[in-house]
């Protein structure tokens, strides 16, 4: 009581693993950072060109992924930048700046290989495929005259998020390529890759089992959320990489497709998906299991009350499963509500943080497993920690108010006898967090 009455926190005696979970979000700058972007467009106005990238590499490094690496001396410097799979090398000099990605080796040139590359090349704004020998690149270039802190940051972000997707797609269409330039990944134990491969075939054999006992038409907006769900839950927690996220992608996109399909049809086609994802063996998965540094999201920001609705609408959706006795699906459909959020867009550092909260309340044995220490939920009783939930929430909060100053959660709001309530009200209370 003394300890929420003077705003003491408890530490924990043994640190959590070094884990991140799901899609980075580039939208986690600090005051601090949020001035070196001020300061680059200022600088870039005033014609210091140098001074300007020294304030707009210091704008993209997050300090806790190290994923930048930017020197200068005199005119001249030179950069990387990490993004998954790929390193973006760059240079500039008085007057130009270039930057590249390689994607793959091409020892021979074919023809199916170029005509992909054309065809693509048609999508890019700022960037290009090149060839340089057997190296298959993307390249970005431009005057440092007209590279504003904006065009940098565009062409540069396309350029490696880009890359970033399409050397494994490369690769994996085209056997006459070969990888190259991956050794910055870092590996997986193989016990991590044990736990993250067990864990996907059980959530896909859990849910496929479940909707084997309901009616494919009479349930199929109901089956639709828990197929959705399980996809966004994959794509965080187990966080693929390569071809198994595009696998991921491409069931998420099976039901967004507008081809007037009804949900019973879409939702055969994701569960053929499922069943293809969990006949995979561990020699399939295991090389898509590691861990990577990032610059940029792959997803943008969207203004708040963009969340606000999907939330809502989850709510909504869920009070007839709720109250004909349906919890399981009444508890997915409000995960379904942020899940989408999480996966589609480029969410504030606070709300993704206060989502990975959510995330261990609701799979605490897949975190246990992990590593992670701390126990949000009771299997035994049946109910949620209240202490550790409203410490971890008092965390996040005050360390992200002196961004946002009107920051606040309301934790006597939750509710936490069993899963379904506390998921209803800690989602509730999203809908009022300032993001002013």
């Amino acid at each position: 009581m003394l300890g929420k009455l003077f705003g003491w926190s408890k530490k924990k005696e043994v640190a959590d693993p070094d884990i991140v979970f799901g899609r980075y979000s580039d939208n986690n700058k600090t005051v601090s950072k949020i001035n070196r972007w001020t300061e680059a467009e200022k600088l870039f106005r005033e014609n210091k060109k140098q001074e300007c990238l020294d304030a707009f590499f210091d704008y993209l490094l997050d300090d806790e992924q190290q994923n930048v690496v930017h020197e200068r001396n005199g005119d001249e410097g030179k950069f990387d930048l990490y993004q998954g799979s790929k390193i973006v090398r760059g240079s500039y000099d008085d007057n130009h700046l270039k930057a590249e990605v390689t994607l793959a080796r091409m020892p021979k040139p074919t023809v199916p290989v170029m005509r992909r590359l054309l065809e693509m090349n048609f999508n890019l704004f700022y960037s290009r495929y090149a060839l340089d020998g057997d190296r298959l690149c993307m390249r970005f270039d431009s005057d440092l005259s007209t590279a504003t802190p904006n065009k940098l940051y565009y062409g540069l972000k396309e350029l490696a998020t880009k890359a970033d997707k399409q050397d494994d797609l490369l690769v994996q269409n085209f056997t006459s390529l070969q990888p190259i330039d991956t050794e910055h990944i870092t590996a997986l134990p193989d016990s991590e890759k044990e736990i993250r491969y067990k864990f996907l075939e059980q959530w896909i054999r859990e849910v496929l089992e479940y909707i084997n006992s309901l009616d494919p038409d009479k349930f199929s907006g109901g089956i639709s959320y828990l197929l959705l769900t399980l996809a966004y839950r994959i794509d965080y927690l187990v966080a693929p990489e390569g071809p198994l996220l595009n696998e991921i992608e491409a069931i998420s996109d099976i039901y967004f497709k507008k081809d007037n399909k009804p949900a019973a049809e879409k939702n055969r086609s994701m569960i053929e998906a499922f069943h293809k994802l969990q006949s995979k063996t561990r020699e399939q998965v295991f090389p898509f299991l590691f861990r990577s540094r990032h610059t940029f999201a792959i997803v943008t920001p969207q203004n708040y009350k963009t969340i606000v609705e999907a939330i809502k609408a989850a709510h909504q959706n869920m009070h007839w499963y709720r109250e004909n006795n349906y919890p399981f699906i009444a508890s997915k459909i409000i995960e379904y509500g942020i899940a989408f959020c999480q996966y589609s867009y480029s969410l504030p550092k606070p709300l993704s943080d206060l989502y990975r909260l959510f995330m261990n309340v609701n799979y605490n044995d897949y975190f246990k497993a992990l590593g992670f220490q701390t126990t949000y939920y009771n299997e035994s009783r049946k109910e949620v920690e209240k202490d550790e939930v409203e410490d971890e929430i008092g965390r996040i909060i005050n360390t992200w108010r002196p961004k946002y100053p009107r920051l606040a959660f309301n934790t006597e709001a939750l509710r936490y006898e069993g899963l379904l309530n506390f998921n209803y009200s800690f989602t509730k209370e999203l809908l009022n967090l300032r993001f002013d």
